[in-house]
């Protein structure tokens, strides 16, 4: 369970960033990958070059690293998201004219090839999606992926039945299954949801008023699945006021993944384990900065790409995303 949002301000800055909904136990962490950093797959036997630095939020495991979310020194983001009962990948290593890419591999392996979306559409023409076993959930975890860049374009990539595909994303807004045109197309059934509402309505002869504000958003879904979440995040991303700067920008993201979070206790999966928003994450893609906060810690944090050398030899980690809460005392 995760949401995504691709937000654009004013200035034209684009924001991109995620909640982390998940009930396996995880450690998350900041990593620097270098520019021309090499790398390898061990189960495809396959080893792979980036282009490209970028700074994200992952985990080594095992002596294997996986990442959930990033954004390159191009401005190019991405981020993975659970996509169950939908995803369906190769069994295959060797397809004619086709590299293949392990699902947990596929995040990292964008985030050091691409530029931009363009470039994602294009290379995507020429790969394929392995489904192998990852170090945390020990299955080949069902996912599909969010894809934005500095222009603000949008797009989802999905590996179902159909094939590989790469779906242009008008909405920018991303969550779980069913598939992303299923949610495109369940949006119409929220089409009287307003940020306005009736100041009065008559039914025969009985005239009704609204209790007070907020009456044109009584028809919104209130749960947490996938499709409620995408319903509330998609309605509240093209209804907030337009941010005119930076700060509004990070802080109307954050307020509007409030809507969607999901505390503990308040969703359980079939193994008992509750499943809740451990971290969420947003990106500009101007400036490479990441801002975050943690399920134990409200306040946000920030790390910038270019604080670092991008030509290094090997990963920068950065450190665990935990921080001790700190409290602001007033007095006199």
């Amino acid at each position: 369970m995760c949401t995504a949002l691709s937000l654009q301000s004013s200035q034209k800055e684009n924001f991109f960033g995620r909640t982390m909904d998940f009930s396996y136990d995880i450690e998350p962490g900041l990593y620097i990958i270098p520019r021309n950093y090499q790398w390898n797959n061990v189960v495809l036997l396959k080893r792979y070059h980036n282009c490209y630095s970028f700074i994200g939020i992952g985990q080594e495991t095992g002596g294997m690293s996986g990442f959930f979310d990033g954004v390159n020194e191009e401005g190019f983001a991405a981020a993975a998201l659970y996509f169950p009962g939908y995803a369906d990948y190769d069994i295959h290593v060797n397809v004619a004219n086709k590299e293949p890419v392990a699902s947990f591999d596929f995040l990292h392996y964008i985030l050091g090839r691409c530029d931009s979306v363009e470039t994602l559409k294009s290379i995507s023409k020429y790969l394929y999606i392995v489904g192998l076993p990852d170090t945390v959930t020990q299955t080949a975890a069902p996912l599909h992926w969010i894809a934005a860049d500095r222009s603000g374009a949008s797009v989802v990539v999905e590996q179902t039945e159909n094939g590989l595909e790469v779906l242009d994303n008008p909405i920018g807004v991303m969550a779980n299954s069913p598939n992303f045109a299923w949610q495109m197309t369940n949006l119409r059934n929220y089409m009287t949801a307003s940020n306005t509402q009736e100041e009065e309505t008559l039914w025969g002869d009985v005239r009704l008023t609204p209790f007070g504000q907020g009456g044109g958003s009584s028809t919104l879904p209130g749960g947490y699945t996938s499709p409620e979440r995408f319903v509330r995040t998609a309605f509240m991303k093209t209804h907030v006021h337009e941010p005119e700067n930076r700060v509004e920008a990070i802080l109307t993201c954050f307020h509007i993944m409030e809507a969607v979070s999901i505390p503990k206790g308040i969703v359980y999966t079939d193994r008992g384990i509750p499943d809740y928003t451990k971290y969420t994450a947003f990106i500009n893609t101007s400036t490479c900065e990441y801002y975050f906060r943690t399920y134990e810690n409200n306040q946000i944090a920030v790390a910038e790409l270019t604080d670092y050398d991008l030509n290094h030899d090997s990963p920068i980690f950065l450190g665990n995303l935990s921080r001790p809460v700190t409290v602001e005392y007033f007095r006199p």
